[in-house]
């Protein structure tokens, strides 16, 4: 009897699972990133992914809550003064809900690049985020190259010749 009961649990289980929605493939290497279409936080214009096409992008999903988001916001910024003008993009994608939160966090650090908001994580749920900080780096054809999960020392020469590498290569 109880081999018959787990049987049709089993049975019932798997038609749950045929019957619900299909589960998206994870981004990687190779994939077009998703777009986004989202707020900026100096002027209120929205930032879409497309009008970055032709420069290599970081994208940077973080919070103001996160304590490692804010550990690498400072090299971060060297980053993008060192390359912003170089055909290079950083785009900081905020998931908090406060916009104010945001500002002040903006303000208290002294960034100057671009911050956009997702506070109910569209984008981040599109480029399938596990946690903050998490960086994707799309080349100037906005295709993906890399997923970093963590924080990362954005400033060091790896990271900037690889960024430059890329830059060069898009033609």
């Amino acid at each position: 009897m109880a081999w018959l009961v787990g049987g049709v649990l089993v049975g019932i289980a798997g038609l749950l699972i045929l019957m619900s929605e299909p589960i998206e493939p994870p981004l990687s290497r190779g994939d077009r990133a998703p777009s986004f279409d989202l707020p900026s936080l100096e002027s209120g214009d929205n930032v879409t992914l497309e009008e970055l096409r032709g420069k290599v992008v970081l994208v940077n999903f973080w919070a103001t809550w996160c304590k490692p988001c804010e550990e690498e916001m400072p090299a971060m910024q060297n980053l993008h003064t060192a390359l912003g003008e170089e055909g290079f993009a950083l785009i900081a994608i905020a998931v908090d809900r406060s916009r104010d939160d945001v500002v002040a966090f903006q303000e208290r650090l002294g960034i100057g690049f671009p911050i956009v908001l997702d506070p109910d994580q569209k984008a981040a749920g599109a480029y399938q985020t596990t946690g903050f900080p998490e960086s994707i780096l799309v080349d100037a054809d906005g295709v993906i190259v890399e997923r970093y999960v963590g924080p990362r020392e954005w400033d060091h020469p790896d990271y900037v010749a690889r960024i430059r590498r890329l830059m060069a290569a898009r033609g």
